[in-house]
């Protein structure tokens, strides 16, 4: 009794066990665990390819990379310089064409001169102005007031008025820095430098400087290094002149 009750347990369980499919013999080449028909399959897959075929992707550069909606991008100075000569020359930047053709029948502005400004170059102001004969009288006559100052000779200069420094510039032939006077005493281009302050130009205290009993003397301490020329001054220029 006790064998007949545990072999009715073991088959009720064993109807109620799951059924696990074999891999081995007896299965069909064209199926496979967890698949239905292979054959099917690979029929399935070439549909999905042949249907992603036909609606190809756009490459890559047909895309922007900008987002909607983005400000459009500033013109470069090359650009900005192209567009304003193509303004200026009177060129449609969208079709490179003229914008104003020049015609008889499109005749250039007329300029006005400014105020002041003689229209004597312009022939049709001087026709409509005067006859060609008054033109010819009124020619006549600045010829008439014209007058030709003729040179006249200065004369000899009064002895009187001072020492002349282009007189003594071509009665000395020596360099600037050549001593030819002696000078005594103690920081002389110190001194020399705060005296030139009080003149100036140099051509001012080469004056005043003959005029107190330069070159010999120098009672002023202008000429430290006993040259004859006061506070820098050079003759070079005025013997260049006359030698011109």
């Amino acid at each position: 009794m006790r064998a007949t009750l545990v072999f009715v347990v073991l088959a009720a369980l064993a109807a109620c066990a799951p059924a696990i499919p074999d891999s081995g013999a007896g299965v069909d080449p064209g199926t496979g665990v967890g698949f239905g028909n292979y054959q099917d399959y690979q029929r399935q897959k070439a549909e999905r390819e042949a249907a992603l075929a036909g609606a190809a992707l756009p490459p890559p550069n047909a895309v922007s990379s900008e987002p909607l909606g983005a400000p459009p991008r500033p013109a470069s100075e090359a650009e900005q310089l192209a567009a304003d000569t193509r303004a200026a020359l009177g060129v449609d930047p969208a079709t490179g064409r003229e914008m104003v053709q020049a015609s008889p029948s499109n005749p250039p502005p007329a300029v006005t001169n400014a105020v002041g400004i003689s229209q004597e170059n312009s022939f049709d102001a001087v026709g409509s102005e005067r006859s060609i004969e008054q033109d010819a009288a009124r020619i006549a006559q600045n010829r008439a007031q014209y007058q030709v100052v003729q040179p006249e000779a200065i004369g000899p200069r009064p002895g009187d008025v001072g020492p002349n420094i282009v007189a003594y510039a071509l009665a000395t032939n020596h360099p600037r820095g050549t001593q030819i006077y002696r000078r005594v005493g103690v920081n002389l281009q110190a001194k020399a430098e705060r005296a030139c302050r009080d003149y100036p130009s140099p051509d001012q205290a080469q004056l005043d400087f003959l005029s107190r009993g330069g070159p010999e003397r120098d009672r002023l301490g202008l000429d430290p290094d006993g040259d004859g020329y006061a506070c820098d001054w050079d003759p070079a220029p005025f013997r260049r002149a006359v030698q011109n």
